[in-house]
């Protein structure tokens, strides 16, 4: 399928979800990260606050164990028209953006690129990794500027059952997709 056809209708499947169905659906994603990667204190996870709006997985579990467990913790916010990133803290002030994202009132990037993890918000993930976000084409921007080594993992409700048949050359793949049930790899040219 195309991305567009995909798009659509993995916006309306989330939108099916009840709110409650999201919200547990999330910690069991919350729940497999946490079990498969095992993030240790000082390291450094790019993670993005959830447009509820839009029923995106929840990742306020993941944030909260982060902070409290002393892993360095950063969300993008779009300034201008650029993804840059911020650090933030128990006490980081956020305010709600026109796209109904919440974000740190602060413009202050921290430069960072050298990250361990990128948790990645998206629509659809096929079984080589591909992905579909809303089609702004920020995360790949942002894919190309960070280090190789970082860990880019997506976080989906649903698992891949159908391919991406416009993938673009530009495009850059997922490593994992953590959904409810599973932690897929796409390190083998697709799913383990």
């Amino acid at each position: 399928m195309f991305k567009a056809e995909l798009r659509k209708k993995y916006m309306q499947k989330r939108k099916a979800l009840s709110s409650d169905e999201a919200f547990l659906l999330s910690e069991k994603i919350s729940e497999n990260f946490l079990r498969y990667f095992k993030p240790n204190e000082a390291e450094k996870v790019h993670i993005f606050i959830p447009i509820s709006g839009k029923k995106e997985i929840d990742t306020k579990v993941l944030i909260n164990y982060f902070l409290k467990h002393k892993i360095r913790v950063f969300v993008p916010k779009v300034v201008t028209d650029q993804l840059i990133h911020i650090e933030i803290f128990a006490d980081t002030v956020f305010e709600t953006n026109n796209w109904g994202i919440s974000e740190p009132v602060s413009n202050e990037d921290s430069g960072e690129t050298d990250f361990d993890y990128v948790i990645t918000p998206l629509l659809y993930c096929d079984h080589k990794g591909n992905r579909v976000g809303y089609g702004k084409g920020f995360y790949d921007g942002f894919f190309e500027r960070i280090s190789k080594e970082v860990k880019k993992i997506g976080v989906n409700y649903f698992n891949p059952d159908e391919n991406i048949d416009d993938v673009w050359e530009n495009d850059i793949p997922l490593d994992y997709l953590v959904t409810p049930t599973d932690v897929l790899s796409f390190f083998t040219n697709g799913f383990e």
